[in-house]
């Protein structure tokens, strides 16, 4: 049985809303969680999410997720940011479907607010393999695997880039 999971679904930016129904939204958010919580997930558009990423990150640009956790156990607490016109682009540049890259970041989001990072190559390493696996058995294809070779790319990594 999954964590109970209390989600509130915000929409600034309505482009993808009907790719987001909040019975999808919560069974992604469900598989990350190792605990109860609490989160908002707002899909935002470019001018929000370059706004968010200044004043908190210091990067003058758009990213694709922003977690903002504010407790960790017993359950967490969280803000889940992402912004539609990044994840959108995104998606076209690897050619992968705007759901799937949406699932790819709201299990990333979910992971850092639980105090999973990608820092230090090792902790990337044991994220990345933990967001592969939870993507899998959600149906999806492994985010980090690229073509034939299987290796894994931080080209691809969460709030890096763009």
């Amino acid at each position: 049985m999954r964590p109970e999971l209390q989600l509130s679904l915000q929409f600034a930016d309505a482009r993808h809303r009907a790719l987001l129904p909040r019975h999808r939204v919560a069974r992604w958010l469900r598989a990350a969680l190792a605990v109860p919580g609490q989160i908002t997930v707002r899909i935002v558009g470019a001018e929000e999410g370059l706004a968010l990423n200044r004043d908190y990150r210091g990067q003058d640009h758009a990213t694709n997720v922003l977690t903002f956790d504010y407790q960790q156990a017993p359950e967490v607490i969280a803000d889940l940011v992402l912004c539609a016109t990044v994840v959108e682009s995104e998606a076209a540049q690897q050619r992968i479907d705007i759901a799937a890259h949406y699932a790819h970041l709201l299990v990333h989001g979910a992971l850092h607010a639980q105090g999973f990072d990608h820092v230090e190559d090792a902790d990337a390493a044991l994220m990345e393999a933990r967001e592969s696996a939870l993507l899998v058995a959600l149906g999806f294809a492994d985010p980090y695997r690229r073509g034939r070779s299987g290796r894994r790319t931080q080209a691809t990594r969460p709030g890096e880039g763009s």
